[in-house]
């Protein structure tokens, strides 16, 4: 009997995964975990794993969502179809030919329209996006931290652009969600054309230009692309979508990718020292404050192209 290769995987926060063969990948709680935090762990993975039956009951040929095989409740173990390809990133989306370009975008907006149409969609409500950040962490550092790292227009220009996302609503409505796509958790295999959808244990009720606008899609520039295919695709008769012509929704879609960024924004300042003690941390200040600056610069541009 042929021995079955196992090869190790970078573990997570809270998952240590081998490879189980070529086909399979076993997952357990990480060893330091205690029964309480297992035992969420593997209520979570039942969660999931109820996700992923739901969508791949639609057997939709034009993308793949891995199985999840097995849970062994009893050695908090389990057993994941592997996801062939690699992780879709800008890179690998620009080395691709036209044609597989489009297969991703359509496979893309196929999926989120399966998603979306899994369970009831709810009644329309108004959102305000401003709920979806740390807002107040976003106000103490514009207001008290900022200028000892930036100048006073990018001050300025963050603060305007806190100013207008702080009162933004918009109407909308809760659809099943993925809830977690990025370029981690989607990958493409260039040699069968096959994009896989993986990562469902934040599968929940969302607003529906979450998924529509969420980071892949930002990663890619392919966010109006996805827009309309999904707009072609979505059963007209339960809930409508505007046009991508539609002032309402181009103003919506720019406030979603915003959100995106900020939260980058945000997640950066917070890993600002004000007193630096080492060369490690003046750099490590330096390149977060690099990174931010591409943030806000994201934004303007952003915010020029929609009022054009």
């Amino acid at each position: 009997m042929a021995k079955i290769k196992i090869k190790n995987l970078n573990h997570g926060r809270e998952t240590y995964a081998v490879y189980y063969g070529d086909r399979y990948v076993l997952k357990r709680p990480l060893p330091n975990m205690g029964y309480e935090a297992k035992s969420k762990w593997l209520e979570k993975q039942h969660k999931t794993q109820a996700a992923i039956n739901m969508i791949r009951d639609v057997q939709n040929p034009v993308y793949n969502v891995p199985e999840m095989v097995f849970i062994n409740d009893e050695e908090f173990q389990i057993l994941e179809e592997r996801a062939m390809g690699y992780p879709l990133t800008c890179d690998l989306y620009r080395r691709l030919s036209r044609r597989q370009q489009y297969e991703i975008i359509n496979s893309i907006g196929a999926f989120l329209v399966d998603m979306n149409e899994l369970q009831p969609i709810q009644n329309t409500i108004s959102h305000k996006i401003a709920s979806e950040l740390k807002f107040q962490r976003l106000n103490n550092f514009i207001d008290n931290k900022m200028s000892k790292f930036f100048n006073i227009n990018d001050v300025r220009q963050i603060a305007k652009i806190r100013d207008k996302i702080g009162t933004f609503e918009y109407n909308t409505f809760p659809a099943w969600s993925h809830c977690d796509l990025n370029t981690g958790n989607v990958l493409y295999d260039p040699e069968t054309s096959k994009i896989s959808f993986i990562d469902f244990a934040e599968a929940n009720y969302r607003f529906v230009y979450r998924d529509i606008f969420a980071a892949l899609q930002i990663e890619l520039d392919i966010c109006k692309q996805v827009y309309e295919v999904y707009t072609k695709l979505h059963n007209k008769q339960i809930y409508p979508m505007p046009s991508m012509k539609n002032d309402k929704l181009r103003e919506i879609m720019m406030y979603r990718i915003m959100v995106v960024w900020l939260k980058r924004f945000i997640k950066a300042s917070d890993d600002l020292r004000l007193n630096p003690r080492d060369d490690k941390s003046i750099r490590n200040n330096m390149e977060k404050v690099a990174f931010m600056r591409e943030q806000i610069a994201n934004c303007q541009l952003l915010q020029r192209k929609i009022s054009k």
